[in-house]
């Protein structure tokens, strides 16, 4: 699977949804490689989140959450979310530039290509991953240098 091609995006979510006394918990967030359309109508996405992750027992409890399709600019934003024994969730954000999602309250990346606000439409179980289809609430499509960022053979690249 190292041979095929994929976009890479940052999908976030903050653990407890927006309340009337403001923003409640912390942001999380993962790159992903997986991740697709399903659905033109209704408008459905798919990400593929390792089973027991923080993003998979978030994603279970939280429904709302975002999807940043990331920029050839913006590999060192994927490499980060991406590390093993990362830093903490709050370290994670603090330099990375991005807005809030206006329904999910999901942090959203500036500049990237799209961003994506959804709802949890399903989870289905898929040997160590779990398949989380969102409906897509909102799409963002804001101005965006250079190419989209690839994922192949183990290594970020631009696509040429």
């Amino acid at each position: 699977m190292a041979r095929l091609a994929a976009g890479v995006v940052l999908v976030t979510a903050r653990e407890a949804p927006l309340t009337e006394d403001g923003p409640q918990g912390e942001d999380a967030g993962m790159t992903a490689t997986a991740f697709l359309s399903v659905s033109l109508d209704p408008p459905l996405v798919l990400v593929s989140v390792r089973t027991g992750s923080r993003m998979d027992d978030l994603l279970d409890e939280q429904p709302l959450w975002g999807a940043s399709l990331l920029t050839e600019s913006q590999r060192h934003i994927a490499g980060r979310f991406a590390m093993k024994g990362r830093l903490s969730d709050r370290l994670l954000f603090e330099d990375v530039p991005y807005r809030r999602g206006e329904l999910t309250d999901a942090p959203l990346v500036r500049g990237a290509l799209a961003t994506m606000e959804c709802r949890t439409e399903q989870r289905v179980p898929a040997g160590d991953h779990t398949l989380v289809i969102g409906r897509v609430l909102a799409v963002e499509l804001p101005p965006a240098e250079g190419g989209p960022l690839a994922y192949f053979k183990g290594r970020y690249r631009r696509l040429e």
